[in-house]
């Protein structure tokens, strides 16, 4: 570590300077996925099914393939039917085949929406008409939408291949039960008969999108010679490479993949769904191809997060300890395996030292698309109905809600109930800043409740590599390979500003192709300031060492006598008191006497991730005639280890509160009869806005992380974990009746309060 790390204070860590990319983006000149052009490009469009759930027995093309302007129409013929093979490098393992399926439909189609055939044109209204002229004949198939009655022996079976995993005894039959998580400590069962008070309940959520505002968009190209290009918004170029590559069976080396500005993600851009469809596309036609999703496109085929059904039992003694709990997960999947009820099986009890506790969870595929992450994928929803079950415990027991959580609190040296013994937390911190704040003791007015509920999500390193590349007037460019969705290019900048003891605006930072810097996985999980960050300050002080060295030849002393300062060479050797310091400028200067340019890369696998907790409180008012709930003041106290750019991590925590609080009160998907969305829009699907919430007040915590140089945890999915039952918990204080099912709708309030009258 170079001695501007050993410094007690900070000059540009902790500041909250002008976002490097922010004129680009207020001015409208920041290039988004639809907003790249090439020569020659074709518009393509893609045919979706009609059904939930039908067989394809054939599709015609003759007719489409007549529109003039029409350049090329594939199906799933035209990719290589692939084998079953997991693949590491999204938020969460993917199944090759299963990847190949849901871009496009090969025997059946199994969500309304779901792709099976598409089109490249030299006009939108061509490629419509081709669309509408594609004749596809369907078996219509029954289906099933939510997750038990999928899980039925009677239930229609999406794929016949399909044995649920995890089981004791080998499956011996299909079933649309992918898998089964098992985690079990001590001896629940005989914790719970010993138990003084017990508590349990039932808890339902529903499907829900990320909402980014930006729909899915990409351009490629596929050249004479057999190399690709491909322009997409994206959580991670070299995820892009890697699943086209493996979808259409070329090599990664013949695709190059630039990452565009990104209008929002959460996890729902992790994974492909247009870009090989555009590669296939322009393979066929000899053109650039350009395919743009309409909003209903993103809501009838992208990944929404998981339904759910819960059930939740705890058991505690008199004076408040939790001597069991028992936590039952069932997780819709969509179309092919894969939510994430793994990682909310490992969250679900992760704020708590428990002694006996059983935690199941079940992978369940249904007829609707296949889910995607969504920050802190799985997290948000356990903890859903674990906390509302620890308020209706903390309500029986007659005690406060924070007091509760603080006796059965995890600790440093806490073994966690997903394994690691939790080391450098600050849960206990949090908790008390919200038991000390003044908004615990403020009062509450009529037909208002106050609510309470914890989150944690484990936060990951995994692999990165950054440049830092030295100009010639001393200025530093910063290459990286992760796309920028909350701030990052701030914070790599900051970092390496820090390190290097020069201004911030001297620091440009660039986000490079696939072409261009090294691998590294995508920007998610919450490892991009901790994983990145730490590979630019390794790149930094690379560079630093390298200036010593050229300063020593400069001065004929040995490196022991050259220190680097804020942004300067310093010669301690006392037999060298004529030796002023030599800025960064002034060495870049002459650096083609000295060695030639002066740069450096690294390339690592970061470890040491810090784990975070969010501790949130949540006051709101319902109006007993509609049954509409407005959420009145809202806090959140976050453990954040060191906050690189402040107002950044503070936004990030309020962007995960507003969605948690549309999530609770008003997000659902809603299907009729036949399985099809009837609500594929902002209009009908209703996301909060900024009328519908307060001002969102923030408490960073500061417990830094020792494994990385300034102390960083990842921040961007811990914020979104407790509001679900935060605002579930201050209704249950408002109305006095626990619903148990969200969205926390005004039909189901009043419905409630009616309950409650009669």
């Amino acid at each position: 570590m170079s001695e501007t790390l050993d410094k007690p204070a900070l000059n540009i860590v902790g500041t909250r300077p002008i976002r490097p990319d922010g004129a680009d983006k207020v001015t409208g000149r920041a290039a988004y996925g639809a907003d790249h052009s090439m020569p020659g490009q074709l518009v393509g469009k893609i045919l979706r099914s009609p059904h939930a759930h039908a067989r394809i027995v054939s599709i015609d093309t003759s007719k489409a393939r007549a529109v003039p302007g029409v350049k090329a129409i594939i199906t799933a013929s035209d990719f290589p039917d692939l084998a079953s093979e997991v693949l590491e490098g999204g938020e969460q393992a993917s199944n090759l085949r299963d990847l190949s399926l849901n871009v496009m439909a090969r025997d059946k189609a199994l969500y309304h929406g779901h792709a099976v055939a598409a089109v490249a044109a030299a006009s939108s209204e061509a490629a419509d008409e081709a669309l509408a002229r594609i004749k596809v004949t369907y078996e219509v198939l029954p289906h099933v939408l939510d997750v038990e009655p999928a899980m039925a022996a009677d239930a229609p079976l999406l794929h016949a291949h399909l044995f649920t995993e995890g089981l004791e005894a080998k499956a011996t039959a299909p079933s649309n039960i992918a898998k089964r998580h098992r985690n079990v400590r001590g001896d629940p069962e005989g914790a719970f008969a010993a138990a003084e008070v017990t508590v349990e309940g039932r808890y339902t959520t529903q499907a829900v999108h990320q909402g980014y505002i930006e729909p899915h968009a990409t351009v490629a190209a596929w050249a004479e010679d057999g190399r690709c290009e491909v322009w997409s918004s994206s959580q991670g170029q070299f995820m892009v490479r890697t699943y086209c590559a493996r979808i259409l069976g070329i090599e990664i080396s013949d695709i190059r993949v630039t990452p565009a500005e990104i209008g929002g993600g959460f996890g729902g851009k992790t994974t492909v769904y247009l870009e090989p469809v555009a590669l296939a596309l322009s393979r066929a036609s000899g053109h650039p191809v350009k395919i743009v999703m309409s909003r209903e496109d993103v809501f009838r085929a992208t990944g929404p997060t998981s339904g759910s059904v819960m059930h939740v039992k705890l058991g505690a003694s008199a004076d408040g300890t939790i001597t069991s709990a028992h936590v039952d997960l069932k997780f819709q999947a969509g179309a092919f395996p894969g939510s994430p009820v793994g990682a909310a099986c490992m969250t679900a009890l992760a704020c708590y030292d428990i002694a006996n506790f059983s935690i199941v969870g079940w992978d369940v595929v249904t007829n609707t698309p296949k889910v995607a992450a969504y920050r802190a994928p799985g997290a948000p929803i356990a903890a859903f109905a674990v906390e509302s079950a620890m308020d209706e415990l903390a309500r029986k027991l007659g005690m406060d809600p924070i007091a509760l959580r603080e006796k059965n609190a995890v600790r440093n040296g806490t073994k966690a109930a997903y394994g690691p013994t939790f080391q450098n937390i600050g849960y206990l911190e949090t908790l008390a800043a919200i038991r000390d704040s003044e908004h615990y003791k403020s009062p509450l007015g009529p037909n208002q409740g106050r609510g309470v509920a914890v989150g944690f999500w484990f936060n990951v390193g995994g692999e990165s590599t950054a440049a830092v590349n030295i100009g010639e007037d001393g200025s530093a460019v910063v290459v990286t390979g992760n796309p920028d969705i909350g701030g990052s290019r701030a914070s790599m900048a900051m970092m390496a500003a820090e390190t290097l003891g020069v201004p911030v605006d001297r620091v440009r930072p660039i986000i490079g192709d696939t072409a261009s810097i090294g691998y590294s996985m995508l920007t998610g999980g919450s490892r991009t300031t901790f994983a990145t960050g730490m590979a630019v300050v390794q790149a930094a002080e690379k560079v630093i060492l390298d200036l010593r060295q050229r300063t020593a030849k400069l001065w004929d002393v040995s490196l022991d006598h050259v220190v680097w300062r804020m942004g300067q060479a310093e010669c301690t050797d006392p037999a060298k008191p004529d030796k002023k310091p030599m800025t960064l400028a002034a060495l870049a200067a002459q650096s083609a006497r000295t060695g030639g340019p002066i740069s450096a890369q690294v390339s690592l696998n970061a470890q040491g991730a810090g784990p975070g907790f969010g501790v949130h409180l949540c006051d709101l008012e319902v109006d007993p005639e509609t049954g509409h709930v407005t959420v009145v003041r809202y806090t959140a106290a976050q453990d954040v280890g060191k906050a690189i750019h402040p107002a950044y991590v503070e936004g990030q925590i309020q962007g995960g509160v507003a969605q948690g609080v549309g999530w609770a009160l008003n997000e659902a998907y809603i299907f009729d009869r036949q399985g099809l969305m009837e609500n594929p829009g902002f209009l009908d699907y209703r996301m909060p806005v900024a009328s519908d919430l307060p001002m969102l007040d923030t408490i960073m915590v500061e417990v830094p992380n020792p494994a990385h140089p300034f102390g960083a945890k990842g921040v961007g999915e811990v914020p979104i974990v407790p509001p679900l039952a935060a605002v579930a918990n201050a209704l249950r204080g408002a109305i006095g009746v626990r619903i148990p099912h969200l969205p926390l709708s005004p039909p189901v309030v009043l419905e409630a309060l009616d309950s409650k009258a009669e």
